[in-house]
């Protein structure tokens, strides 16, 4: 299944940068890295930079999985601004959407 493949390769894309956090905050010591306050601050940059990814891959999870909930409680693929059915191919390209391309264009 589509959704399941997709949940399983965002759990591990989301392993790998808490791996990644986890590893850049056992690195060197406080005194060796004093001085090197550019650094610092571009290490610093890129541990934001990994902690919004794995904050925006863990939304991605929750609605991948809230698409799987959908599709047991049968409400999977209708609009829910609309109350029609979502094409195909929009399902398969954004496989946790909750509304049409219609409705998503009204709302903005």
């Amino acid at each position: 299944m589509l959704i399941k493949s997709k949940i399983n390769m965002a759990r591990e894309e989301l392993q790998d940068l808490v791996g990644t956090l986890s590893s850049s905050n056992s690195n060197g010591d406080d005194a060796a890295i004093a001085g090197k306050t550019l650094e610092d601050g571009s290490a610093t940059f890129e541990k934001e930079q990994t902690n919004q990814l794995a904050g925006r891959q863990k939304k991605f999870i929750e609605q991948l999985e809230a698409a799987l909930t959908r599709i047991e409680n049968k409400t999977y693929g209708i609009c829910r601004s609309t109350g029609k059915l979502i094409p195909k191919e929009r399902l398969m390209a954004v496989p946790h959407t909750t509304q049409s391309m219609e409705a998503k264009l009204k709302q903005q």
